[in-house]
């Protein structure tokens, strides 16, 4: 009862315009930032290393990429009204589901190892 309940209520909250995302795709992302009165649009690119949650409205997938010349990691809400858009720019084959070992390698080897087709 309860079940069928929340997913009505998170119907409501979907997003239709979402692509489908899998870990090892390099995708940007653009995420409204709301500074004092202004509205600006950011953008972020990197490589999908976690999808969490694979369903509804509480779906988070993370994107490691660089910024300010540092490797960060961003965690996203994947149905947020906050994000503007995102596009997948290439598809990596993977054999994993969370790619948490790319942390530890350099930027070159991690092209290598997922094998990244643009």
């Amino acid at each position: 009862m309860t079940n069928q309940l929340i997913k009505k209520v998170e119907e409501k909250y979907l997003r239709k315009d979402v692509p489908m995302i899998k870990p090892g795709m390099v995708v940007r992302v653009w995420q409204k930032i709301k500074e004092k009165k202004r509205e600006l649009i950011q953008k972020f690119e990197g490589i999908v290393i976690s999808l969490k949650r694979k369903k509804g409205t509480r779906v988070m997938f993370t994107v490691r990429g660089e910024a300010g010349g540092q490797l960060v990691e961003k965690t996203y809400p994947l149905h947020s009204p906050l994000i503007e858009k995102i596009e997948i720019l290439a598809q990596g084959k993977t054999r994993r589901a969370k790619l948490y070992f790319i942390r530890k390698l350099h930027p070159r080897e991690i092209k290598r190892k997922l094998k990244v087709s643009l």
